[in-house]
């Protein structure tokens, strides 16, 4: 049995929260006092670390005292004298073995997984077994599964197949069991295997004496059980598949022959599979209706009239926390629905998995290809925002509460929403808008663009999603346990990974390093995406945020140039072609 993995732990339910009343203090925008820096020197690091208050440990940071107080509700400090809040991730803790690490390809599996003090034991008594140094650590050949240090490393897909099934004195590891069943969809349809599987253990059975058979088949039937629970507990989403779910209908009757309370368990196993797709069901349904409403367009191209008629967020909502609160929720909601599987498949596209049609194929990635759609919404939305107005004080009105908006995201640790609304403030149509800046203060949206910084792959970034990571696994109230990645790097680095690091080698063997780190990265994100939102909920500013009508990057940028004028000849050209193009389509539909 191959030794536990560091992420074996975290696949347990996280306990059911507490929906405290939190208080929802006011957040005033900040007077223009302050000096204003130009915009050019945005995003350029024209400043040293030490003055980013995110990068300076605060042991007596607010969030920390309410930890050790056990206060439950979050103390919000807020004024204009402050440019930014403490950063709550920034006090240094002990290195976590679960904390995340920065993204590597050459596949050190076993530099970061703990080792067993025995060696592995040998399914099969028939089994060659051969072990020598190497290096600092012991290899050892177990048929055709190889360990290092007792650690799985390689093995041929019959011999992983082989390790997964149970027998009566034999129950794979369950981060084993993790591990295989999310990457082996690289190599084999998920029906092939559950279809291997099940007639493996079956077979493994037969003596050739009737009685016997059963009495052996009801010994195993418990853990064939467990590990069909564990299938459709953690990737339901693969019984969407017809095939599969004829195959568990037909164990689930070679269980009833055998032992009543197996099948028992098979039938309400069944039963919470079911309603677990048909909740998935009816989320894309909804998700489908949502985003329907928001394609209408707005009702005509920017105007001052069109302007003073349409609702704005600060009319829906004006406390940056509350809003920072609701998309929280969205972000958690829609995180939730997102299979570990699609992680995967995403990059399994080539596979003959293409040709089944009941694999639900242009389902494969939908939810995960849902929440990508929902980042560039919340983008084009804070965009859509901050252009749409007339009247300048109003624009650089808005900037300053998305620019409070974000730091409130950063402070709960909702860091897609946060990277979304500094996307939006950087697209161009909202970037040249020269005049409604120079009424910005900036110093708070540099410290969160540095926060967010690319450079160094996002170094940043990592040591504020490791802090907020060690604040979750010890976190005293369910607000800090919320911890939200930027969605599309998470997708990046599991996406290098796969194209890094060989998923066969040279001998055919499967490299089962690299299944153990994508296996790490995806356990993580399935700690992330149980937390419950402790929140109030507002629908009324929940429905504006996925339903209100956003601009296009055309419509975009002739809404910029109404908001502010051309300032050369190449953007009087694009004013008059944007206009032009527009007006064809409005008269086409």
């Amino acid at each position: 049995m191959p030794p536990t993995t560091p992420y074996a732990g975290k696949f347990n339910s996280c306990n059911a929260y507490n929906n405290n009343n939190h208080p929802q203090p006011q957040s005033p925008y900040r007077s223009n006092t302050a000096p204003k820096p130009s915009r050019e020197n945005v995003c350029n690091g024209a400043y040293s670390t030490a003055e980013n208050p995110y990068d300076i440990p605060q042991p007596h940071s607010a969030y920390r005292s309410a930890s050790v107080s056990s206060v439950t509700a979050k103390e919000h400090h807020y004024s204009s004298s402050c440019a930014v809040s403490e950063n709550p991730y920034s006090s240094p803790q002990p290195r976590s073995p679960h904390s995340p690490r920065q993204h590597s390809t050459s596949c050190p599996g076993r530099a970061y997984r703990h080792t067993s003090s025995t060696e592995p034991t040998c399914r099969s008594n028939t089994a060659v077994s051969k072990a020598r140094l190497y290096g600092h650590g012991i290899t050892a050949s177990y048929g055709e599964m190889c360990y290092h240090d007792n650690s799985l490393v390689s093995a041929s897909l019959e011999a992983l197949i082989q390790h997964l099934v149970p027998t009566v004195d034999y129950y794979p590891d369950r981060s084993y069991v993790f591990t295989f069943l999310l990457s082996s969809r690289l190599f084999l349809h998920p029906y092939e295997l559950m279809t291997r599987v099940c007639h493996l253990c079956v077979e493994q059975q037969r003596s050739g004496d009737a009685l016997l058979d059963k009495i052996r088949f009801r010994e195993v039937a418990p853990k064939l059980v467990q590990l069909l629970t564990e299938w459709t507990e953690t990737f339901p989403y693969d019984f969407r598949d017809e095939r599969m779910m004829r195959c568990l209908k037909d164990m689930t009757h070679h269980v009833a022959r055998g032992d009543e309370y197996s099948w028992r368990a098979m039938q309400q196993m069944t039963q919470r599979l079911i309603k677990r797709l048909s909740a998935l069901g009816q989320y894309e349904e909804a998700v489908a209706a949502l985003n329907a409403v928001a394609q209408e367009r707005p009702a005509s191209l920017k105007s001052k009239q069109g302007s003073a008629q349409r609702s704005d967020i600060l009319n829906v909502c004006d406390d940056p926390f509350i809003l920072a609160q609701q998309l929280t929720h969205i972000e958690l909601d829609r995180l939730s629905f997102i299979g570990p599987e699609e992680f995967i498949q995403t990059f399994a596209m080539k596979d003959p998995l293409e040709n089944h049609k009941g694999f639900f194929r242009k389902r494969k990635t939908s939810n995960l290809e849902a929440y990508v759609n929902w980042f560039n919404r919340l983008s084009y939305l804070v965009a859509t925002e901050i252009c749409m107005p007339a009247k300048k004080k109003h624009r650089a009105r808005i900037i300053e509460f998305f620019i409070d908006v974000a730091q409130e995201c950063f402070n709960i640790g909702n860091f897609n929403s946060l990277m979304a609304i500094i996307t939006g403030m950087n697209m161009s149509p909202v970037a040249r808008l020269k005049k409604t800046w120079n009424k910005v203060n900036t110093d708070k949206f540099e410290i969160l663009e540095h926060q967010m910084d690319p450079s160094s792959n996002f170094s940043n970034y990592r040591t504020a999603l490791r802090g907020a990571t060690q604040r979750s696994e010890t976190a005293h109230s369910s607000q800090e346990k919320i911890v939200i990645p930027f969605f599309s790097l998470l997708i990046k680095d599991i996406y290098f990974l796969n194209e890094g690091c060989a998923s066969r080698l040279p001998n055919g063997h499967i490299n089962f390093e690299k299944l153990w780190e994508l296996a790490k990265q995806v356990s993580e994100f399935l700690v992330w995406r149980q937390v419950i939102c402790p929140f109030d909920r507002d629908r009324r500013i929940l429905q504006y945020l996925v339903t209100t009508p956003v601009f296009t990057e055309d419509e975009l940028h002739l809404a910029s140039y109404e908001s502010e004028g051309p300032e050369n000849n190449m953007e009087k050209d694009s004013r008059r072609s944007l206009r032009s193009s527009l007006l064809h389509r409005e008269n086409r539909s």
